[in-house]
């Protein structure tokens, strides 16, 4: 068992109890003396590693619709390509990707996932209700970060006039989704945050006017921050600033906020991010996938900084699956600095206590201690990929990922053995690629 708690605490058997749906006791041996009281249900973890629930901290589930798309392109490239296409959502496209997003990420471990939204086509329906509908559905916790964008290309922006909204509509719109969905209780499923989405695709006043929303109701702040090379021009070319410079002018960082990605740090944006609590969600594989770069993830870490684990969109990140993002966070920092750059610990306190503090849950879930929620994940790993590796730890880090024999969230499962509990995932492939083709088809392409 690794706990994850703030003492690293690893047990090499040990028991964890749990009762309507929060941890009660953890001990290295066989568990308390019950008396009379029978448990209703035991779970034998022999060969198992237990870990806390991965927490996934930056996502894109709508993107699930143009997966392999724009293959060859970086960042701004494969926007402009995509942008025309993700402008023809509906409610019911983005219920079908996210439900195909959540199935990938619950079966690779993952119990709570965030998803920013940031395009909202005229007439498209509710796309945040169509995300909480499925997370619902499937079980996951949720955290609905609503984006948005107002910078069109007419005004400097890089998305296209029509992909944008007008800056009062979206920051009410926002305002809506808070109200529609957030839930403040510590066991919250839904919570929602404010999202704008880029330096590139959002004006000043609605930087300014989101991070003024988000504070005076009490939720979290996201978006995307020192991505590439291309940002950090753009940045400088219109500002005068550094990508971080700039949010940081704005009131974009905080202890109660967090960044995606945060590839492109000098050194004073290092510091800065650090002192001020500022979260990261770190994203190895969709940030190779465009030839972004390599975020500084240890630096980050020393300098005191907040790093989570995020999947990005799968339209960057095909597999959308966070388990494997533990052994990706650890060669992509090994390439850049060395062998003992990431540890095997570090990047699993990133998938998980490290992703909570990201999203403000740190009290509820990413550990495995008594009073928090039980998001627990169960990982074979005496398995024939697995069983030459003494330390299970390393087998999960370093290895292929492990079958996953259970996911709870809070308490109930919603994977056996690898498998939904809630779902047919042949019933959830085929609306996904039904809803793909519908897509493509509006949007002209093949």
């Amino acid at each position: 068992m690794a706990t994850v708690d703030p003492d690293g605490t690893e047990y090499p058997g040990g028991t964890v109890v749990v009762e309507d749906g929060r941890i009660v006791a953890v001990s290295p041996g066989a568990g308390p003396d019950y008396g009379d009281h029978v448990p209703t249900e035991h779970v034998d973890g022999t060969g198992h590693l237990l870990t806390p629930g991965l927490v996934n901290t930056h996502h894109h589930f709508y993107q699930w619709l143009t997966r392999g798309r724009a293959q060859e392109k970086d960042l701004f490239g494969w926007l402009t390509e995509l942008y025309p296409v993700w402008a023809r959502l509906d409610s019911e496209l983005v219920y079908a990707a996210a439900r195909a997003s959540i199935a990938a990420l619950a079966t690779s471990g993952c119990s709570t996932a965030a998803d920013h939204h940031y395009i909202f086509p005229d007439g498209a329906g509710d796309l945040i209700g169509a995300s909480v509908r499925a997370a619902r559905e499937l079980g996951v916790r949720f955290q609905a970060a609503r984006g948005s964008m107002d910078l069109g290309r007419s005004r400097g922006g890089l998305p296209p006039d029509f992909a944008v909204e007008d800056t009062d509509a979206a920051l009410a719109a926002t305002e809506q989704a808070i109200d529609a969905w957030h839930d403040p209780a510590a066991d919250a499923m839904v919570r929602i945050s404010v999202a704008p989405c880029s330096p590139f695709t959002v004006s000043e006043p609605l930087l300014t006017g989101a991070a003024d929303l988000a504070r005076r109701r009490g939720v979290r702040m996201h978006t995307h921050g020192a991505e590439t090379q291309e940002e950090a021009e753009f940045c400088q070319s219109k500002f005068g600033q550094t990508p971080t410079e700039f949010l940081d002018a704005h009131g974009w960082l905080g202890a109660d906020v967090w960044l995606a990605h945060c590839v492109h740090l000098d050194p004073a944006a290092i510091e800065r991010i650090g002192v001020t609590g500022t979260g990261v969600a770190h994203c190895p594989s969709s940030n190779a996938r465009l030839g972004a770069g390599i975020a500084p993830v240890p630096e980050l870490l020393a300098a005191g900084a907040p790093v989570g684990l995020g999947v990005d969109g799968t339209s960057s990140n095909e597999t959308g699956q966070l388990g494997p993002e533990i052994r990706q966070a650890i060669l992509v920092a090994r390439a850049r600095r060395g062998p003992a750059a990431l540890t095997a610990r570090q990047a699993l306190h990133a998938a998980t206590a490290g992703g909570a503090r990201c999203l403000g849950r740190e009290e509820e879930v990413g550990s495995i201690e008594p009073g928090k929620l039980a998001d627990l994940a169960l990982w074979r790993v005496d398995g024939p990929l697995h069983s030459t590796i003494a330390d299970p730890v390393a087998a999960l880090a370093l290895g292929a990922l492990p079958p996953l024999t259970l996911l709870l969230v809070q308490g109930q499962p919603i994977v056996t053995d690898g498998h939904l509990t809630r779902a047919d995932p042949e019933d959830i492939a085929g609306q996904a690629a039904t809803a793909a083709r519908r897509l493509a088809e509006r949007a002209g392409l093949r």
